[in-house]
């Protein structure tokens, strides 16, 4: 029981502190911040999920922030096009800050296409929960290291 709370505990501080993934090339920093905002929102809407017995998956917010800077690293196929559109089309209709042109809207996608665009969340989370475990990791080893560092002026040796 423990170690579930502990878990649960771990995935709804990782809502707010895991890091947004995006295609590396210098655009993660033009994300608008309407968009970071919807990643957080929707990782706690998430972690809900999860907690009514859902498998734990990467948001729609986080595919389209990823999909966004992929789209203006290199040039992206028909398919992921579609499926990027698909998710900025849904976030623009969750919120008033964007807005995607009728010629351009995806409303649903082939089969193929919603199981590329749940293999990237399902990628995107792992990638998430790797970089939360390095990260206490790299915690843990920095704290094991300051006490022992500590640790002779802690017993008064004067070593």
């Amino acid at each position: 029981m423990h170690n579930r709370i502990d878990k649960q505990i771990d995935e709804l501080v990782g809502a707010f502190i895991d890091p947004i993934l995006v295609v590396p090339g210098g655009w993660g920093d033009t994300l608008p911040d309407w968009i970071k905002s919807q990643i957080t929102l929707e990782r706690l809407a998430q972690q809900m999920k999860v907690l009514k017995g859902e498998k734990p998956t990467g948001t729609d917010a986080e595919a389209c922030a990823y999909l966004y800077t992929a789209s203006l690293t290199a040039p992206m196929d028909h398919d992921w096009t579609e499926i990027y559109l698909y998710v900025a089309g849904k976030m623009a209709a969750r919120g008033k800050n964007a807005q995607i042109p009728d010629d351009i809207k995806v409303d649903s996608l082939r089969d193929d296409q919603m199981r590329d665009l749940q293999e990237l969340k399902d990628w995107i989370y792992q990638r998430r929960l790797k970089h939360r475990q390095e990260r206490r990791r790299v915690e843990k080893a920095q704290a094991l290291a300051e006490a022992e560092a500590k640790a002779p002026e802690q017993l008064k040796l004067g070593v």
